[in-house]
């Protein structure tokens, strides 16, 4: 037996036991959904086709998981006009595992699947187990920081006071004021001392003149 859904705005022909990827469902795993929009039913060479829906007929199943598939790469481009645009997409698709398929108004008999609950609340568990352990360490140093930084209030102040430069000893004014009482010397009076310091030149004896000769 199988049967022709609509949902997401894209059809669907199922059977008992089909795993589907659809668009996203607001439930959670384990969950029963039910698709009350069935276009067709057929069991061998016995078909129904709805108009537009086949009254009484639902089909229904399990949620087993939602995650994100692969990425998509989304690349426009004109030519010779500068544009170009790439981005990438992750679609969110449901997968339902179909367990009956109902017809003229019978009842719902699915119940809630117990094992895809559990499973689902350990993978929780061990997330928030693993994103904790992934923050303890983090931390831990910052309580370390801290430690040290209040060490040195707790020490005694003489410790933390640094120690008092010794005062420089002051100059005396006197010898200030006799080396200001110097009159600075000018150029001509060091020019004088360097001329008496040198010894005055010998005048150079003259040469007798030659006698003639008889």
């Amino acid at each position: 037996m199988f049967a022709v859904i609509k949902t997401g705005g894209k059809q669907y022909k199922v059977a008992a036991n089909d795993l589907l990827k659809i668009e996203k469902l607001d439930s959670e795993p384990g969950d029963v959904v039910t698709f009350d929009q069935v276009l067709m039913v057929g069991e061998g060479g016995d078909v129904t086709v709805g108009a537009p829906l086949v009254e009484g007929a639902l089909v229904a199943g399990h949620l087993v998981d939602t995650k994100k598939q692969k990425t998509i790469i989304v690349l426009k481009k004109e030519r010779r006009q500068h544009y170009k645009r790439r981005n990438g997409h992750r679609q969110l698709l449901s997968t339902v595992r179909i367990t009956e398929i109902l017809t003229g108004g019978a009842k719902l008999t699915t119940q809630p699947d117990e094992r895809i609950k559990a499973r689902y609340a350990a993978a929780n568990a061990s997330t928030a187990s693993a994103a904790t352990s992934e923050a303890e360490p983090k931390a831990k140093p910052a309580a370390k920081s801290k430690a040290k930084t209040a060490a040195p209030a707790e020490a005694p102040a003489a410790e933390a006071a640094p120690a008092a430069k010794p005062a420089r000893a002051a100059k005396p004014k006197a010898a200030k004021a006799e080396t200001e009482a110097k009159p600075a010397r000018t150029a001509k009076a060091k020019a004088d001392d360097t001329a008496a310091e040198k010894p005055a030149k010998k005048p150079a004896a003259k040469k007798a003149p030659k006698a003639d000769k008889e």
